[in-house]
Parts: structure tokens; sequence; C-alpha cells
């Protein structure tokens, strides 16, 4: 995965015609760093990502499907692509099928007790979602606004501004992010 992650990010700066310097100055992230994670030599923290996705206009949850397979309507759990940022104890798993011609789409992300991600703003300004807790407990501040979100909780907002999300120490946090 994150090596078809890293030739889409290349993929993504060519179609623009984007050299890695420019790159940088719209994402804030170093142009070593992005030579490296398109590249394939490391993979990219959740917090990276959602900085070159900013950068695209694009939802991670898009890139990601950008480098799935062709449409299939039913996906088994079992089959369904993960993707883990093990250095902020992050883990994703794409549930809906993907398809680059639909927009709508669900998440289950899970957070590791104590860990905490942060997006500098939303990809697509206005994103719609709904996120309901599952697991645990979730800490979640939407461009400012600060909310707990407990198992059966559910929070729904547009998105154009910051946001982070942090599991407390003593629990972790699962949860599934509805993107329309």
């Amino acid at each position: 995965m994150d090596r078809r992650i890293a030739e889409r990010l290349g993929a993504l700066r060519a179609e623009r015609g984007w050299s890695l310097e420019e790159l940088a100055a719209r994402s804030d992230v170093s142009r070593a760093s992005l030579s490296r994670l398109e590249n394939g030599e490391v993979s990219p923290t959740a917090h990276v990502l959602g900085k070159l996705c900013a950068a695209y206009g694009l939802p991670m949850s898009r890139l990601i499907q950008m480098v799935e397979d062709e449409f299939k309507p039913l996906v088994y759990r079992g089959l369904q692509r993960t993707w883990a940022d093990l250095e902020t104890g992050f883990f994703r798993r794409t549930v809906s099928p993907p398809a680059q011609g639909l927009m709508a789409e669900v998440i289950e992300c899970e957070l590791d007790p104590g860990a905490r991600i942060e997006y500098e703003g939303s990809p697509r300004p206005g994103l719609e979602h709904h996120l309901v807790m599952l697991a645990g407990q979730l800490h979640i501040t939407v461009e400012g606004k600060a909310y707990v979100l407990n198992v059966g909780d559910c929070l729904r907002y547009r998105l154009s501004g910051p946001s982070s999300f942090e599991a407390p120490a003593d629990k972790g946090a699962i949860y599934h992010l509805f993107i329309v």
C-alpha cells in the first residue's frame, strides 16, 4: 500500500506539473521529505498525508481510493484496505468499496491510547463528516470547537479549517467516519 501511495503522490505532482519545490511550498512539507515519500523510502504519516491532500484539494480517503483496484460493489472485511501510521498510533480501514466515481465513503478509524492526529485544514472546504463512536472515547476539535465523544455518540460537521483527534491515555478510540 505504501508503495502505491508513493507512486500516486508522484503521479499527482506530475499531473499538475509541479516541481518538488512548488509542492513543498504549497504543502509545508520539506522537499527532501517529499522526495523520500515519492521514492517509497519512508512511509507517510497521517499528518503529512493530510498536508499533501490539502495541497492537492482531495480528501485522504480519495487518495487511498486512487491506489485501489477497479470498482467492485462488495468488499468483505478481510479484503478491505488498511493503512497504519505506526508513529502516531493511527489505523484506518476503508470500509466502502473503492470507487473513484462515487463521493460518499465510510472509513473505520482507530487511535491507540494517548494517540493524537492533527490536520491543518480540509482537503476540500465544506466536506461533510458524520463521526460515529464504536468503542472508547475521542476528544475531537473541529475549527476550534471541542467535543468529547463516547460509544454511540455521533458528531456531524462540515470541515473547512483545522481539526484534531485524540484518544485518552487510558483508552483508545474506534469510530466510523462517513464522508459525504
